[in-house]
C-alpha cells in the first residue's frame, strides 16, 4: 500500500480524509499511482492527468521525499520510502494569479 496527500478540494470531491492508502499492483510509478487513484476515485479523473495524454496538468505537482517529481518521468519507480508506505506521495494543487 501507498499513501497519497489529496489537496483539499480533491478530498472534497473525493468525500475522503486528507491521506488515502492504494494498492499499486507492480512496479510503484506515479503513473501507477494515479492509476490505482483513478480506479479507486473515478471521480478524479481527469483533475490530475488529461484523460487523453495522460500528461499531468500544469497546476499539478507532486512531492515526496522533500522532492518535486512533478517533471520527472512519469513511468520512473517513485522513491522507496513512498513504494514501502514509509512517507506519503503529496499531490499539491498550484496556485496562479496576476
Amino acid at each position: 500500500m501507498i499513501r497519497v496527500v489529496l489537496p483539499y478540494h480533491l478530498r472534497t470531491l473525493a468525500g475522503v480524509g486528507r491521506e488515502v492508502a492504494l494498492q499499486v499492483d507492480g512496479p510503484v510509478t506515479l503513473n501507477a499511482a494515479l492509476d490505482a487513484l483513478d480506479t479507486k476515485y473515478p471521480m478524479l479523473r481527469g483533475t490530475l492527468r488529461d484523460p487523453v495524454t495522460r500528461q499531468r496538468r500544469s497546476l499539478i505537482r507532486f512531492f515526496a521525499v522533500g522532492r518535486d517529481l512533478s517533471h520527472d518521468l512519469p513511468d520512473a519507480p517513485l522513491p522507496d520510502a513512498v513504494a514501502l508506505g514509509a512517507e506519503p506521495l503529496i499531490i499539491v494543487g498550484a496556485i496562479a494569479g496576476g
